[in-house]
């Protein structure tokens, strides 16, 4: 075996904290601003959604891993779900690239709170230097180990969902529990739309599924863990997302919509609560960037390993996981330097909803009878998915048509790349899920 696993390394607190870290990193500070873009005064609901979308998918995701809890995660889910072909390992490497653009979406929100503090402007060049900076500091965390990065996760999880939650009660106190965000259109389109951002905010509980065979009695806790993660991160965001909505009007959420909660912390709690406010901010996404790297490049150490994606190590000494570290940090560095915010969160909902369609319907032809699921469940998911998605894209085509074109250039060369990688380089149909 070429990669390196240690049974029993992750704890359940340890795995809840590493899903919570993920989607809080990403979730509230880098996308509340563009939700209420979308989905106008109604945006704290988009949530809700978002959470009950993510909840019918989670289903998959829970009988999957408690019957074949796997290192390997979402690739061992596509291999055994349709063979080690072209849309198994296509759709994996969607989901590893929706990981990375996350990590870079994080990085940015990073560079723009923290420049908030000194003033800055959040189209600044010292926006990607600083996210940059922060994924090379989750890189170093990364090679010391999977013990540190266990840790790590714990320490912050517990610092910023404690801070976060209290921010959000303290703004609905200072603010007298009255909602301002009023005033904008109650699109049905835009708030559908908005939703797909939504599922972004909560799509950090894959990183569970992909530490499956680190986590200890994975056959229990993988499905607990990801139960609890969502749970804790639906309650966070609601309270964020009403103090967001107390402390300023729609206009001022959207026109602060890369800092929104720096934004909403000052007229709420004053100059005090601002500082903090970027303090947890800080403390959020470097714990989510931490905790995402450590999974994605994981995930695609294993698809290396299981040869549905190829490898190179390019002249570079260890192993395979080492080099997979280092291609996930250069490719997350490289988005966080060429694209803006909006359109990294677009580019991610693409890959994410059409890799999380494949899945669910991959699980419901061949699968479902052997792991106990409901077929009605998993139809319910992938029509879900479909509904955003194409709300979204259509959203979309009409403001950014460009990123559109992106996002379907960039999948179809993925399942190029692995096509024409499967063909010259045939896998055996063996089993091959780490247990």
């Amino acid at each position: 075996m070429t990669t390196d696993y240690v049974k029993n390394s992750i704890t359940l607190p340890g795995a809840v904290a590493m899903g919570t870290g993920v989607m809080i990193g990403a979730g509230i500070f880098a996308l509340t601003g563009q939700i209420a873009e979308l989905a106008g005064p109604l945006f704290p609901l988009s949530f809700i959604a978002g959470a009950v979308v993510t909840t019918f998918s989670a289903y998959t995701y829970v009988k999957m891993s408690n019957a074949f809890p796997s290192a390997g995660g979402i690739g061992m889910i596509l291999k055994k779900a349709y063979g080690p072909r072209t849309v198994a390992a296509g759709a994996a490497l969607l989901m590893a690239l929706s990981m990375v653009i996350s990590e870079s979406l994080v990085a940015r929100t990073f560079g723009t709170y923290a420049l908030q503090a000194f003033g800055g402007e959040p189209d600044s060049v010292l926006v990607p230097i600083l996210g940059v900076g922060l994924i090379f500091f989750a890189y170093l965390l990364n090679a010391s180990g999977t013990r540190s990065v266990g840790l790590w996760s714990i320490v912050m999880a517990v610092l910023k969902v404690g801070g976060i939650a209290s921010f959000g009660a303290a703004g609905l106190w200072a603010s007298g529990i009255s909602f301002e965000a009023t005033g904008g259109e109650l699109g049905v389109g835009g708030f559908v739309a908005s939703v797909a951002l939504s599922i972004l905010a909560f799509k950090g509980f894959t990183t569970i599924t992909n530490s499956g065979a680190e986590i200890t009695e994975p056959h229990r806790n993988v499905g607990r863990a990801i139960v609890w993660s969502i749970a804790v991160c639906v309650v966070v965001y609601l309270l964020v997302a009403f103090a967001v909505g107390s402390s300023l009007p729609l206009d001022r959420i959207v026109a602060a919509k890369d800092y929104a909660l720096a934004e909403a912390a000052q007229p709420a709690l004053g100059q005090t609560g601002f500082y903090l406010t970027v303090a947890l901010a800080l403390v959020a996404t470097a714990s989510g960037l931490v905790a995402s790297v450590f999974a994605v490049s994981r995930m695609l150490a294993m698809l290396s390993d299981m040869k549905m994606i190829p490898h190179s190590h390019f002249g570079m000494p260890g192993r395979i996981k080492d080099h997979t570290l280092v291609y996930t940090v250069v490719i997350a560095a490289f988005l966080t330097v060429f694209f803006d915010l909006s359109r990294i969160a677009s580019l991610g909902a693409f890959f994410y909803l059409v890799m999380d369609m494949i899945i669910h319907f991959g699980v419901f032809r061949h699968l479902r009878e052997d792991i106990g699921a409901k077929g009605w469940v998993l139809l319910t998911a992938v029509v879900l998915d479909a509904s955003v998605l194409a709300a979204f894209t259509g959203m979309k085509w009409q403001s950014d048509p460009l990123i559109v074109v992106t996002g379907i250039v960039g999948m179809a060369l993925v399942f190029l790349f692995v096509g024409i990688s499967l063909a010259r380089n045939p896998v055996r149909e063996v089993a091959h899920e780490q247990h």
